[in-house]
């Protein structure tokens, strides 16, 4: 079969041709399309059919989980102890170096929910001492740094530790009037707590924890060093043990 084209005329004396479809015309024009169909699916995909199936959509990213978990092991920092107030064996193991400070909320909830269960799981039982440094963030916890010194005043009549634990306690209460209180209940001299709270030495000893902290690569309230290595915020107690139970394991 050829293809051929007839000519009629529209009017009587119209010169003019049109063309008719013929059988060979819809084979033409159906091949054409078919072609045309072909290309387009090679190139964009097939048009008909299940388009989830054909175009798959990505599986959504998984969410991480929003609890702290212990990092991976740091390297060992060269942080001193100073002469700053230790809890627990001094020749403990294992030391725990904290740098805190006393208006911060994440070093409140450490010390509401972290350090009982290490004071009586390492602390207590010897396996690890506890070293308090200053490191207050005084832009925007002004009180920090006189709390600061009231602990280390209430230091020099042998009442760190309890003065430590009435200003986190009473952490939304701080204030002069009531460090002078709170060493009032603990027993200490009055007259002796307020000239130490006068005495340029004892901001100049909150301050060279500041800057110690700083050295050893503190950025931010609370800070650990676990023998050395770094546990930044405030983690949880599991936290903790992996880091110490692997050093007291060496």
């Amino acid at each position: 079969m050829t293809e051929t084209h007839e000519e009629k005329k529209h009017d009587k004396g119209d010169d003019k041709p049109i063309f008719t479809i013929t059988k060979g015309n819809v084979w033409k024009i159906t091949s054409a399309v078919l072609a045309i169909l072909l290309i387009w699916s090679l190139w964009h995909g097939p048009i008909f059919g299940d388009s989830a199936r054909a175009a798959p959509s990505p599986s959504a990213p998984s969410v991480p989980s929003a609890a702290p978990s212990a990092p991976s092991p740091a390297a060992v920092v060269d942080v001193s102890a100073d002469d700053d107030p230790v809890m627990g064996k001094a020749k403990a193991p294992v030391t725990i170096i904290e740098f805190s400070d006393y208006q911060c909320p994440f070093c409140s909830r450490f010390y509401t929910q972290t350090l009982p269960q290490l004071k009586s799981e390492y602390i207590d039982t010897g396996k690890a001492s506890f070293v308090y440094r200053d490191f207050p963030l005084t832009s925007i916890h002004p009180e920090a740094k006189p709390a600061a010194i009231a602990a280390n005043c209430a230091e020099k009549q042998g009442k760190y530790w309890e003065m430590h634990d009435k200003i986190f306690t009473n952490q939304q209460s701080l204030s002069s009037s009531n460090y002078k209180a709170w060493a009032g209940e603990l027993g200490l001299d009055a007259g002796k707590f307020e000239s130490c709270l006068n005495d340029p030495a004892m901001g100049a000893e909150v301050d060279k924890d500041l800057q110690d902290g700083a050295s050893a690569g503190v950025q931010g309230t609370p800070a650990f060093f676990i023998n050395g290595r770094l546990l930044s915020g405030a983690q949880p107690f599991s936290a903790f043990k992996a880091v110490i139970d692997a050093e007291l394991a060496k």
